[in-house]
């Protein structure tokens, strides 16, 4: 039995609206520095606090198996709503940046109610083709993220705030979607109490290992390319003093453009094979990592945006699909729990990657510290090596 045409469409839209909550502060970043007198180091404080929050949230979600025991669109609704508040609170005139931390770190724990709740909703709809739908599921995740970008520079005359205002509106349409629209699933089997040894039980299986830490890697590297995008654009407009940029524009579409990425790879997985799509897109990051600073220093500003484009679609390509191999090898009723925990250590790892690389920039603008991007994929590739029937 399929289900119905909407279902799918609802997801990915309610996902886009509410992870436009995820750069909003980046999106604004500029004018954030500038109004409330905030350092240089803010953008990778403030992503990194957010990202902390959704680890904190992840943890929490995955322990108390949050999505596995209640009803996940009512979990997706209620942090759709929270994640909006806490979002908006920073066009408070009052914020210091310790207040700005604190919003961005609560915002970051209820988006733990919505990415990996998200999946949850597609497994428990599409038991074949998870890959294609989970294809479509990163791809809003990953417009959605960029999206802030292109507020920034839709707005006009419009005061900063307008960014923040939009990605919160979004969010709570985006959870009433959901919650109206997407009842229980055909293969959501609930579990009925707290199992302190989920976890553990979890990673028992050596599949699901192999497939969690290909994800890992690939996270070391994904965030802080995301992150860094406009920071990226800039330095290559210091370095080459008659080239211009449109930063906001280039951003969204150098992010958003992994969305089509993430779609296409889960059609093509569908012939190909998942585990073979993944091995290919973390190869391909892998080399961008490795061959970036070279880039940086060829004067074609045309080469360079072809690079960070390639870059952006490549980066984001295999996310999907480590989704899929983790959903498919964890226990059915621990399906939610799996992906949560799976989110949660990597999103602890872009925490370590994202502080790494913004603390080298303090004493280098060198693209050269970008090289240490490729341990990611590097490791991951070694974990997807192992042989197992995928």
């Amino acid at each position: 039995m399929k289900p119905p045409k909407h279902i799918l469409p609802i997801i990915v839209l309610s996902q886009f609206f509410c992870t436009s909550l995820w750069f909003a502060g980046n999106g604004v970043m500029t004018d954030l520095k500038t109004y409330f007198l905030l350092e240089e180091s803010a953008l990778g404080h403030i992503t990194s606090i957010l990202q902390f929050g959704f680890i904190s949230g992840t943890l929490i979600f995955a322990i108390l198996s949050i999505a596995d025991r209640y009803a996940p669109s009512k979990v997706f609704f209620g942090c759709a709503i929270l994640g909006a508040l806490f979002n908006v609170a920073l066009i408070w005139k009052g914020n210091s940046y310790t207040s700005i931390l604190i919003f961005r770190f609560f915002t970051g724990f209820f988006l733990a109610g919505i990415y990996p709740v998200g999946m949850k909703i597609a497994a428990d709809y599409y038991e074949k083709g998870l890959g294609k739908s989970l294809g479509f599921l990163v791809g809003a995740l990953v417009i959605g993220t960029a999206f802030p970008h292109l507020l920034k520079e839709l707005k006009g005359d419009l005061p900063w705030e307008f960014v923040l205002i939009t990605t919160s509106s979004l969010a709570v349409f985006g959870g009433v979607l959901m919650l109206c629209l997407v009842p229980n699933g055909p293969f959501r089997k609930p579990s009925l109490q707290i199992n302190l040894w989920a976890i553990p039980k979890i990673f028992k299986k050596q599949q699901f290992r192999t497939a969690a830490f290909g994800y890992f890697g690939h996270m070391w590297e994904l965030y802080v390319f995301w992150a860094f995008v406009p920071i990226l654009l800039k330095m290559y407009i210091e370095a080459h003093p008659t080239v211009t940029f449109n930063i906001p524009l280039l951003s969204f579409i150098i992010i958003g453009i992994g969305g089509i990425a993430c779609v296409a790879g889960g059609f093509i997985a569908q012939k190909v094979g998942v585990k073979k799509v993944a091995f290919i897109a973390l190869v391909s990051s892998c080399v961008c990592c490795l061959i970036s600073p070279i880039v940086f220093y060829l004067n074609s500003p045309v080469v360079f945006i072809g690079f960070l484009l390639f870059w952006g679609m490549v980066v984001i390509a295999d996310s999907p699909l480590f989704s899929t191999l983790v959903a498919k090898n964890a226990p059915v009723e621990l399906k939610g729990t799996a992906l949560t925990i799976v989110n949660c250590i990597g999103f602890f790892i872009t925490i370590i990657s994202i502080l790494l690389i913004d603390s080298l920039r303090t004493y280098t603008n060198s693209p050269t510290i970008l090289l240490l991007l490729a341990l990611g994929p590097v490791f991951g590739l070694i974990a997807l090596m192992k042989k197992y029937k995928s």
